[in-house]
C-alpha cells in the first residue's frame, strides 16, 4: 500500500538536467487499514520515488528511455512517480540531479484483502448471473498463460436470446496486475446496471437497447502474483519476467519507441506481436462482439486517453473520438475535488505507447475506445479500501454512464439488405461530411448490422457490396440515433 507518510529531500539539478524534487514514499510492512499485512517478496528492494519536473515531457522521455517503471503522474503538479530498484535509485542520484538522502523500505505489504483476487471475481460474476438470470450471462472467454479462465459477463434484457441488432458496449479492467481498484470499478458497473434495471429508467433503457460486456479482471495470472509474490507486479506471468499485455497488441507493435525490448522492463512488449495468450483472447473476444465503444480501466493519474499512442498520429475520425474523450474526462472529478480529469493521446499526456489495446481496438476493431486512469498519485495503485473504494467507484459512474448515454446520441444505425430482404454480405459504408473534412469507412457486421457514432450534421453515405450496385444517399444526422436501411440492387 502507498503510505501517507513520506520523506522529502531537495535536489539541486545540473544545468543540463531538469530541475527536480524527489520524495521516497515509505512502503512498510505494517497492518493495512485494519487488515493483516502479509509477507511479499521484493527481491529488487524497490521503493516508490516521486519526481517533480520543470521539464515534464523531457523528464518523462528520459525515464522511459531508461526503462524506469513509471507508476503514475500528476499533470497539474508536474510530478512523476517511479518504482525503482536500488540500482535505478543510484542512477537518479548520479544523473546530475544532485545529492539525494533517502530512507528505503520495501513493498512488504500487499493490497487490502477486501479487494478482489481472481477467485473472488469469478465468484462475484457467477453470483450476479444467478441473481439476474434474465439479464446476465457469464462465460470464460479464454485461458491465460497459466491456464486460468478469463471471465466476462454479458448484460441485456433477455440475455439468453441472441439479438444481432443490439449494439455492444465493452468495459474491461486490469490489463496491469497491480491496479486493483480497476476491477472494483468494473464490478460496480455490473452491480449498478443489474441492481437498478427496472428501477432507473435510463439503465432500463440501456439494457433493453444495448448489450453491455464487462471483463473485470483481464490479467488474472499477474494479479495472482500480486497476492502471492509481489504487490507491485504489473505484467503477465511469462517466464520469470512477464510481458506487458498492453504493449503486445499487433497494431503499431514495437513501432515508435513506446515499449521496451528488454524482458525485465515493465513495458516489455513480448517476443512478437500478439505473442501472449491473453492478448489473443481479447482480440478474439472483440472480433466476436464488435463493440461500438469501450473503456479500459487503469490506474493511476486521473486522465482519459484516446488513440493513437505514437507521437504525431491522430485518429481518422478525431472530430468524433476526441470530442467524446474530452466530454468523458469532464464528467470525472479528481480525488481532491478540484477540477476534472484531463483528456488527450498518450504522447500528449505521458509518452509514446505502441502495441496498446485502444490503438488496435480503433484501427482494427472499429471501436471508439478510451483508457481511464483512475485515482490520483496520492492514492496510488492500492488505496485504502475503506477510504477510497466506494468513493472511487461512485465517482467513476458519471464516466461510464456518459458513454452509455452517448450511444443514444448522434449516430447512424441499421442493416444492409438487398431487395429480397437477404443480408448483403461484405458490405462497406463510406461516410463523408458535407465539408469534405471527414471520411470514415465502416465494414458492416456479418449480419448486415452497423452502428456508427457521429457528430450531428449532414453526410454523404455510400454503400457498396460485392455483387450489388453501389448506392449513395445524403443523410442528416441529428442529436439522436438515425435509422439508415438501404436495399441494394443486385448486378
Amino acid at each position: 500500500m502507498i503510505r501517507k507518510g513520506f520523506f522529502r529531500s531537495f535536489i539541486r539539478s545540473a544545468a543540463t538536467q531538469p530541475c527536480v524534487f524527489i520524495w521516497v514514499l515509505i512502503l512498510g510492512g505494517m497492518t493495512t487499514f485494519g487488515q493483516p499485512a502479509f509477507a511479499h517478496g521484493n527481491p529488487d528492494g524497490k521503493v516508490l520515488v516521486r519526481v517533480e519536473l520543470r521539464d515534464y515531457k523531457g523528464g518523462l522521455k528520459s525515464f522511459q528511455a531508461k526503462a524506469l517503471d513509471v507508476a503514475g503522474v500528476d499533470i497539474e503538479r508536474k510530478t512523476v512517480d517511479l518504482i525503482v530498484s536500488p540500482g535505478e535509485l543510484e542512477w537518479l542520484r548520479q544523473s546530475g540531479f544532485g545529492p539525494v538522502t533517502v530512507t528505503v523500505d520495501r513493498f512488504s505489504s500487499g493490497p487490502d484483502t477486501r479487494y478482489h483476487n481472481p477467485e473472488k471475481v469469478e465468484s462475484a460474476l457467477k453470483q450476479f448471473a444467478a441473481l439476474y438470470p434474465e439479464l446476465a450471462q457469464v462465460k470464460s472467454i479464454g485461458k491465460s498463460l497459466q491456464g486460468r479462465d478469463i471471465w466476462a459477463i454479458r448484460m441485456t434484457r433477455n440475455v439468453k436470446v441472441e439479438d444481432p441488432s443490439k449494439p455492444h458496449v465493452f468495459f474491461n479492467a486490469m490489463h496491469h496486475a497491480r491496479e486493483v481498484m480497476t476491477s472494483e470499478v468494473a464490478l460496480d458497473i455490473i452491480e449498478t446496471l443489474l441492481g437498478q434495471y427496472g428501477k432507473d429508467p435510463k439503465i432500463t433503457h440501456w439494457l433493453d437497447t444495448y448489450v453491455v460486456d464487462v471483463v473485470p479482471m483481464f490479467n488474472v495470472d499477474g494479479n495472482n502474483l500480486v497476492w502471492s509474490q509481489d504487490s507491485m507486479w504489473r505484467k503477465n506471468a511469462r517466464g520469470g519476467y512477464g510481458v506487458d499485455i498492453n504493449r503486445n497488441y499487433p497494431y503499431a507493435w514495437n513501432s515508435c519507441n513506446g515499449s521496451s525490448g528488454s524482458r525485465y522492463a515493465q513495458d516489455y512488449h513480448g517476443e512478437s506481436a500478439a505473442s501472449e495468450p491473453e492478448t489473443r483472447v481479447m482480440m478474439d473476444f472483440v472480433r466476436s462482439v464488435r463493440p461500438v465503444m469501450s473503456i479500459s480501466y487503469h490506474s493511476y493519474s486521473e486522465i482519459v486517453i484516446y488513440p493513437y499512442g505514437c507521437e504525431g498520429q491522430r485518429t481518422e475520425t478525431k472530430a468524433v473520438v476526441e470530442k467524446i474523450g474530452k466530454e468523458l474526462a469532464s464528467k470525472l472529478k479528481k480525488d481532491d475535488g478540484r477540477g476534472t480529469y484531463t483528456a488527450g493521446t498518450a504522447p500528449e499526456l505521458l509518452y509514446s505507447v505502441d502495441g496498446g489495446d485502444i490503438d488496435w481496438l480503433y484501427a482494427v476493431g472499429q471501436v471508439i475506445p478510451f483508457v481511464i486512469e483512475v485515482n490520483a498519485s496520492s492514492q496510488g495503485f492500492q488505496p485504502s479500501y475503506s477510504r477510497w473504494r466506494d468513493k472511487t467507484v461512485s465517482g467513476q459512474r458519471e464516466g461510464w454512464m456518459y458513454l452509455l448515454s452517448r450511444m443514444d446520441g448522434a449516430s447512424l444505425y441499421g442493416q444492409i439488405q438487398d431487395e429480397s430482404g437477404a443480408v448483403a454480405r461484405d458490405a462497406k459504408i463510406v461516410i463523408r461530411d458535407s465539408q469534405g473534412t471527414f471520411t470514415q469507412t465502416v465494414t458492416v457486421n456479418p449480419t448486415g448490422h452497423f452502428n456508427v457514432i457521429l457528430n450531428s450534421g449532414t453526410y454523404q453515405i455510400k454503400v457498396q457490396a460485392s455483387g450489388y450496385a453501389a448506392e449513395t444517399r445524403e443523410m442528416k444526422v441529428g442529436d439522436s440515433r438515425t435509422l439508415f436501411q438501404p436495399q441494394l440492387k443486385k448486378l
